[in-house]
């Protein structure tokens, strides 16, 4: 069984900066391919970023260069730094095991943008 739990989400004002973390718990984090997700009020949950177990990287457009995820195997955990943050990033946002199967999801963290 793995366990996601988000944490680093707040309110922040337009411009601003927050670093999201994702504990995970079990032994297989290292191998894993992980993603970043959100879900705005009334909107699908869409995709924001990933991360492979080699590291490699892909983003949506709407955050490319202003987002970065990361990960460091030693502490289990998967990072998203976000910066020059609008307030149409505001949302839950969720980390997930994309790989191997099964999928996981964690609990998510809000993220506001507002002034």
């Amino acid at each position: 069984q793995v366990q996601l739990v988000e944490s680093g989400g707040g309110l922040v004002q337009p411009g601003g900066s927050l670093r999201l973390s994702c504990a995970a718990s079990g032994s297989f984090f290292s191998i894993s391919d992980m993603g970043w997700y959100r879900q705005a009020p009334g909107k699908q949950r869409e995709f924001v970023a990933r991360i492979t177990s080699g590291g490699s990287t892909n983003y949506a457009d709407s955050i490319k260069g202003r987002f970065t995820i990361s990960r460091n195997n030693d502490k289990n955990t998967l990072y998203l730094q976000m910066n020059s943050l609008k307030p149409e990033d505001t949302a839950v946002y969720y980390c997930k095991r994309n790989y191997p199967l099964p999928n996981y999801w964690g609990q998510g963290t809000q993220v506001t943008v507002s002034s």
